[in-house]
């Protein structure tokens, strides 16, 4: 067993066979004929696919990079922590219907995080033949993961040596161990491989013989009759470098289907180009170590690739038919999970491009009959910039495309510049296709697909593309509308936040706010300082159920109302069920968390209530840090007769209280008690820093994530 370095990058050797010796245990040990490992990159929100055992790496590009909150088994397994199971393709449609629709084929597959304490690597994987209505059995569950645990461990230790376990290069492929010869019997076992192969050249029909990695390994007479090129020249190449007509991307979903299932595939491919060319018959059968070809002319092909399909001619198989759809149905299941403009046009990059093939994509949006760019990838730096803002009456094909409503297609970057004479290029080698963006009739702005080489774009590539079209616009139009709501949500809110803490002497207040990354969705949560009367501070923090518009409506008037309580000398337990039957008068079915701490800063007296919502931390002066134990009633708004306890404490000299809404230490499939311990170890370990670096440090993590759910309010209060 080896591992063989793509040329795409260094990887760090010992990673590396330390991923190959794990891809092959695994793959064993449960009985696969494929599998992997995806490792944490550099960016704290991607896995990079590191090894691959049986399955070639061209084929499976656009799945080597895993956004970690996409829908997807891999990024399921490494956020939560859980090993993800799917027996059949049924179970994988139920709960993850974008992986199938992206590979519609039958195949089990197995997902397996690694992780040495807290530490998360990244996931181990095998693929293996479909047990249908059969869930995977207890000792391949147990095999699996005791595999990924000596992973972990493996990978921890190089990480404390030194060594970089974070992945930043191309997948390696792993050749799978090879048997060892047995010398009894070896003699007759070569006798038989002899006579197997003499056989097979002897067949009047071309066979080819290629590994999981589809590198040519035999190839019989007929073969090399048929295709004009010698058994010499053809072993050790991989099969559509060997033979280029073989890589059309129309052809690239059939070979993905036999490495990934135990199903024979058949189709038709067209051999030559210019001139037309003759059809081969093209057969599949694939097995745990290989996939034979078995190839023959035929007249009158079943199936064509989309640039010679002729009118009326349909797709053969099933398996055929859900192939060619599951580029619209996966662009399409990813588009209703983008939110905001910027969401949609990474959908688009990482489902559209691959899918045909692109390289660049940039997308302009209509505004004041002007299109401004809103997106771009691929293209030199800068060289959009020309045509950003520019007027619908220019003559330029992103233009022209929406106002005529028609796609514009360019095979080469000749015919784009003799259809529009004097247009800057930014290759001279290359495809173009500019697309309408129309929702429902109306105009929202054009997209533009670049690819690297010339190339055709047939009758059934135009529809599907322009039917794409139609759904990135329909998104769009609802991005646009719910950026508009989130705009205003957020100016809500900053109009409804403290601009400023109360100043008191013998107390620092600090507070902070995060709004959510998640669709940009603005919340309901707040915090705020009253001076209460009496001397006394009151310190407040609540968390109002949803977000938007009407969450933060809703804790405009609750923080208001605690307001008003507070300073007409309300007890603590009066003011939260003033607020309480407030809420349910407002709002019926609405409902929020709150606590409410009542300070005297001269004694550092506590009286606290708490309606639903986390427990505050204590820092002591010692750094000795605690998750109190306040005694709560429900959340507000729910019922009428609900009582608020109050707990009693001291806020000695030098201590903090840290109050946080459930977005500071909630994540996704992770119990919270495990975020609250999280925040706790690290107010501890604050030091005795100002108040104000001590907030930062405590929202640094949360700040620099690139995805985070919900919004997040601090409030930190130390007597000095």
């Amino acid at each position: 067993m080896t591992a063989r370095p793509d040329n795409d990058g260094p990887a760090p050797d010992a990673t590396a066979q330390v991923l190959a010796r794990a891809a092959v245990e695994a793959v064993s040990a449960v009985g696969g004929y494929a599998g992997g490992v995806y490792l944490r990159s550099g960016s704290e929100d991607l896995l990079l696919l590191a090894a691959v055992l049986g399955l070639p790496v061209p084929l499976f590009r656009p799945w080597g990079r895993m956004v970690v909150n996409r829908p997807y088994p891999v990024a399921e397994a490494y956020r939560s922590g859980q090993a993800v199971h799917l027996p059949d393709a049924e179970s994988a449609m139920r709960r993850f219907p974008q992986l199938m629709a992206g590979l519609p084929f039958p195949f089990g597959s197995l997902y397996e995080p690694v992780t040495a304490d807290r530490e998360r690597f990244g996931v181990l994987f095998v693929l293996r033949e479909a047990t249908p209505g059969v869930a995977v059995g207890a000792h391949d569950r147990k095999r699996l993961r005791e595999t990924a645990d000596r992973l972990a461990l493996e990978l921890a230790a190089l990480a404390a040596a030194g060594t970089q376990v974070v992945w930043n290069s191309a997948p390696v492929p792993v050749d799978p161990p090879t048997a060892p010869a047995t010398p009894a019997g070896s003699a007759l076992s070569a006798l038989a491989a002899e006579g197997a192969r003499a056989a097979v050249d002897r067949l009047a029909q071309a066979v080819l013989s290629v590994d999981r990695q589809g590198r040519i390994g035999f190839v019989n007479s007929a073969a090399e009759t048929l295709l004009g090129s010698s058994r010499a020249r053809l072993r050790g190449q991989v099969l559509w470098e060997a033979l280029p007509w073989l890589g059309h991307p129309a052809y690239e979903d059939h070979f993905r289907g036999v490495f990934l299932s135990t199903v024979p595939v058949h189709f038709a491919a067209r051999r030559r180009r210019h001139p037309p060319g003759d059809w081969l018959s093209v057969d599949l059968h694939p097995a745990p170590d290989g996939v034979t070809v078995m190839l023959s002319t035929t007249p009158e092909p079943g199936y064509a690739p989309p640039s010679a399909v002729r009118p009326g001619a349909g797709l053969g198989s099933p398996a055929d038919r859900a192939s060619a759809l599951y580029r619209p149905v996966a662009l399409a299941i990813a588009l209703t999970e983008a939110v905001t403009a910027r969401q949609v046009s990474a959908v688009v990059t990482d489902e559209l491009l691959p899918a045909f093939g692109g390289r660049q994509l940039a997308i302009y949006m209509l505004d004041e009959r002007h299109l401004h760019l809103a997106w771009e990838t691929g293209f030199p730096k800068g060289f959009l910039d020309r045509f950003d803002g520019v007027a619908l009456d220019a003559r330029l094909p992103g233009v022209e495309t929406l106002t005529s409503g028609r796609p514009l297609f360019f095979e080469s970057m000749e015919h784009l510049a003799a259809a529009y004479p004097g247009i800057p290029l930014d290759a001279s080698v290359g495809a173009r296709a500019f697309l309408p963006l129309i929702a429902s009739g109306r105009p929202v702005g054009s997209c533009i697909l670049g690819f690297d080489q010339p190339r055709g774009f047939s009758p059934e590539e135009r529809t599907v593309l322009t039917a794409l079209a139609g759904l990135i616009a329909q998104a769009l139009e609802r991005a646009r509308r719910y950026d508009s709501e989130a705009a205003l949500a957020r100016g809500l809110q900053a109009a409804l936040l403290p601009h400023r803490l109360p100043v008191r002497e013998h107390v620092d207040t600090v507070g902070r706010y995060l709004p959510g990354t998640a669709g940009m969705d603005v919340g309901g949560d707040w915090y705020d300082v009253v001076e209460a009367g009496g001397g006394r501070l009151a310190l407040v923090i609540g968390d109002v159920q949803g977000h938007g518009v009407a969450a933060a409506a809703t804790m405009g008037q609750l923080r208001s109302a605690v307001r008003a309580f507070a300073l007409s000398g309300s007890t603590p337990e009066q003011v939260m069920a003033g607020t309480n039957q407030l809420l349910i008068d407002l709002d019926p079915g609405q409902f929020a968390s709150c606590c409410y701490v009542l300070l005297d800063p001269g004694s550092g007296d506590i009286r606290a209530v708490r309606a639903g919502h986390p427990q505050p931390l204590l820092r002591h002066p010692d750094g000795r840090t605690e998750v109190l134990d306040l005694a709560g009633g429900v959340v507000l708004g729910i019922d009428p007769e609900a009582a608020y306890p109050v707990t009693e404490l001291r806020l000695e000299t030098g201590s903090v209280l840290a109050l946080y809404t459930d977005g500071l230490v909630e994540t996704p499939g992770t119990d919270i008690d495990l975020g609250v311990e999280r925040l706790r170890t690290a107010l501890a370990g604050a030091g005795p820093t100002p108040l104000t670096e001590m907030a930062d440090r405590l929202i640094a993590d949360a700040g620099s994530a690139a995805d985070r759910p919900d919004d997040i309010a601090l409030l930190l209060a130390s007597r000095t």
